[in-house]
């Protein structure tokens, strides 16, 4: 089965062979010295400045959200969540079952979070804490992040910035950018297995800790294991040694080629679907180079094609919240940022489609966007 969902994704093979270490335990020193380097390899990814906590809370990306708003806001302190797509309404869930004093701003489903927007509602009323999707997965829409953190930041307040479809696949500087938590999922970008929450929480974010309303999501608790090495909870070891594996490959193909390598097969996909009647859901100039979400040509259902994608091998997602039953979302994160499994794609596309030579088109088109050294296709 090709894997061309937007998460989880393809394993590079160096990643499958570290889940095949013998089993250690949570506090066993080869396990510490492990987690000390990913320490390490999530500062060179996030670059969040002097201070900060870096981890990988044992939970998918959702977990590095509820983490987030739970430990950055305090009883009574106001937040202003940005919302444009399923997953910035995941917040709001969050927000409301943790009974936040919260404030939704809303953008339209394939648009970006309007910074100006953003500036009138920081200047209505004083926030503690500003959330934001940086890449929307239901919709395929990268939003304005640098921007946002600037005004959030010069507002004084704290910015969390969900990066799960963007951490590792584009270079992100926190401290830079003047963002205090960010987090992701193993399993998207890195092309790990599903199951940790790598995060960086700045120095300034720190200050908030001690105050969480949850157990599990407490990041002092987190900090005691991955700091001091003290004992918070059972870890899922093996996904540590694959977690390191996955970080190497991401810091020594370097995140500004990585980034350029996801966006040149997108243009080279999204041309190619646009020809037979494909149309990309997100408005242009704010795509999200990592999840492509499509609209299917008139006459066929999502379903229909995916479906069919499926009986021939290849594996893509349909739509979620607003564009649910509306298009097809396709991966382009990691390893599955690869011109050859979109060679299968497009075989099998053509297949469902009745369309000859497609195949052979998206060959054309890929020519020259990787050597063919670095194209792996699933065992």
């Amino acid at each position: 089965m090709v894997l061309l969902t937007p998460g989880p994704t393809p394993i590079h093979p160096r990643v499958q062979a570290a889940l095949s270490q013998p089993m250690r335990g949570h506090l066993d020193p080869e396990v510490l010295q492990t987690n000390r380097r990913i320490r390490e390899y999530l500062k060179l990814l996030f670059d969040p400045g002097e201070g900060a906590l870096l981890a990988a809370m044992p939970g998918s990306g959702s977990l590095g959200m509820e983490a987030g708003l739970t430990n950055l806001a305090g009883e009574g302190d106001a937040v202003l969540l940005l919302v444009n797509g399923t997953f910035g309404e995941r917040m709001v869930e969050i927000a409301h079952a943790y009974n936040l004093d919260y404030t939704v701003l809303r953008s339209e489903p394939g648009h970006p979070i309007d910074p100006a927007q953003v500036e009138k509602a920081l200047s209505q009323r004083t926030y503690k804490l500003v959330a934001l999707v940086h890449g929307e997965t239901s919709t395929g829409v990268l939003n304005p992040a640098r921007e946002i953190a600037q005004q959030v930041a010069d507002h004084g307040a704290l910015f969390m910035l969900d990066a799960v479809t963007t951490a590792a696949m584009m270079p992100l500087s926190l401290r830079q950018m003047r963002v205090d938590y960010a987090f992701t999922g193993s399993q998207k970008c890195l092309s790990a297995p599903p199951g940790l929450a790598p995060f960086a929480l700045s120095q300034r974010g720190r200050e908030m800790l001690g105050q969480v309303r949850g157990w599990y999501s407490d990041l002092s608790r987190v900090a005691v294991y991955w700091e001091q090495e003290g004992y918070f909870c059972t870890s899922p070891v093996l996904l540590h040694f694959a977690l390191e594996e996955a970080l190497k490959l991401a810091l020594e193909e370097g995140l500004e080629n990585r980034r350029q390598r996801a966006e040149r097969l997108y243009g080279a996909v999204l041309s190619l679907l646009e020809e037979l009647g494909f149309s990309a859901y997100a408005t242009a100039g704010a795509r999200l180079p990592t999840v492509l979400v499509v609209r299917p040509p008139e006459g066929y259902s999502e379903a229909e094609i995916r479906k069919g994608l499926y009986a021939r091998g290849v594996a893509v997602a349909g739509g979620i919240g607003p564009t649910a039953g509306k298009v097809l979302r396709l991966g382009l994160m990691g390893e599955g940022a690869r011109a050859a499994h979109y060679r299968v794609f497009f075989k099998a596309l053509g297949e469902v489609l009745k369309k000859r030579g497609l195949e052979e088109a998206f060959s054309e088109r890929a020519r020259g966007l990787e050597a063919e050294s670095h194209e792996r296709l699933p065992a």
